[in-house]
């Protein structure tokens, strides 16, 4: 019996040593992703799916912006862009949030319609009357 439950404990102490291993490994290698891609020359702006595979992307270079046609094989200069023809807006620069100021401006209380019911019960009450 002791026996059984040694061999229980080194197992279980082999699996956390590894998911430590590995947790270490993931951080080491995020670390130095981050320090590749911290040039102060190349940033990409905004990106939008066009089709599966293939996506527009604006990409400020330097002091231009560039607009490109990216796709699995290929990637196009389709223009250069005007700053001020640009919309930067700061409601969607999540990146600089931290996610606990994400997490307090969602508002978690149910909304409710003037007959006082809740709007979830009053659309699953209406998809049910139509059916």
């Amino acid at each position: 019996m002791w026996d059984s439950i040694g061999q229980l404990t080194l197992v279980l102490g082999i699996f956390a040593g590894v998911l430590f291993v590995t947790y270490l490994v993931t951080k080491w290698i995020s670390g130095y992703q981050n320090t590749q891609r911290a040039g102060n020359n190349v940033k990409l702006i905004e990106q939008a799916p066009l089709a599966a595979g293939k996506y527009i992307q604006i990409v400020r270079i330097g002091d231009k912006y560039v607009a490109l046609g990216i796709s699995k094989d290929n990637i196009t200069k389709l223009c250069e862009v005007d700053e001020q023809a640009l919309c930067f807006d700061e409601k969607k620069n999540r990146s600089a949030l931290s996610f606990k100021s994400i997490l307090s401006g969602i508002d978690t209380s149910a909304k409710t319609d003037q007959s006082g019911q809740d709007e979830t019960e009053s659309f699953e009450t209406e998809t049910l009357d139509h059916e």
